[in-house]
């Protein structure tokens, strides 16, 4: 069964070692690169505003194969709307709480697929993700049914309420360094906090076909194969130069300059 098969049949699919070992690697460089500039920012909330002018992130989001991954899913113009680094620290990592992605996002219409990137190993007691099978086909919660919950605790700012969540079927995504899992928008997912003693680093890339529309009109994606769609005012990042001293080095850092 293909990729795309089987995330029509079950909401989600792995593409195992699906970049190498080094690339995944300076991954986790970046995200100790940026807690150092960041030291008020938990390493599970380093979002897309501190990476869409990143140069190792433009290099990290248009890599060829990443890029092949989400075509099959979303066409050949493709553009990555939202990156977002989820990094858990030993023993203090935090717990995502149960969510639908598409419930956050300022998408019309909610075309997208979600490339969880694997940094390091990311199993059960590192906090991997967790998915419930089926509910790619439920309907898709608005914000305002959401409930708040403890930002010391979990990740995003508000979730679905545990009580309207049965997680007995729920299967864990386990994943090595360099694996990308691939889910549906809809799908009810979530992880636990890190109870081990070593890190947990995963990348989050939204990746769109250019036909759809990013309401929030201040919001820069990055286009990452094939053309811009002219009919729709979506806005894109410049693409960055690398300046040594100001941005993270990092192997083919040099085309970039």
């Amino acid at each position: 069964m293909g990729l795309r098969e089987e995330y029509d049949e079950k909401g989600y699919c792995v593409a195992r070692s699906a970049i190498d070992a080094s690339l995944a690697g300076e991954m986790v460089n970046h995200v100790h690169w940026l807690m150092e500039r960041h030291p008020d920012t938990r390493p599970e909330r380093l979002g897309h505003s501190l990476l869409v002018d990143d140069p190792f992130m433009h290099r990290l989001v248009t890599d060829e194969r990443l890029v092949d991954v989400a075509e099959q899913f979303l066409g050949p113009n493709v553009a990555m709307f939202a990156a977002h680094y989820i990094a858990k620290k030993p023993h203090k990592g935090q717990a995502v709480q149960w969510h639908q992605d598409g419930s956050y996002w300022p998408l019309e219409p909610m075309e997208v697929a979600t490339l969880w990137v694997a940094g390091t190993d990311s199993v059960v007691d590192n906090g991997c993700m967790r998915v419930l099978p089926g509910t790619q086909n439920v309907r898709l919660r608005k914000q305002s049914e959401m409930v708040e919950l403890d930002r010391e605790k979990f990740v995003l700012g508000v979730g679905i309420h545990p009580d309207e969540i049965d997680d007995e079927d729920a299967v864990d995504l386990e994943l090595m360094a360099g694996d990308v899992s691939i889910h549906n928008p809809t799908i009810i997912h979530g992880s636990n906090a890190n109870a081990s003693d070593r890190w947990r680093v995963g990348l989050t890339l939204r990746y769109i076909p250019t036909s759809t529309h990013v309401t929030n009109p201040d919001h820069e994606s990055i286009l990452c194969r094939g053309h811009i769609d002219s009919s729709v005012a979506n806005a894109y990042a410049t693409t960055p130069t690398w300046v040594q001293g100001d941005h993270m080095p990092f192997q083919g850092a040099e085309d970039w300059a």
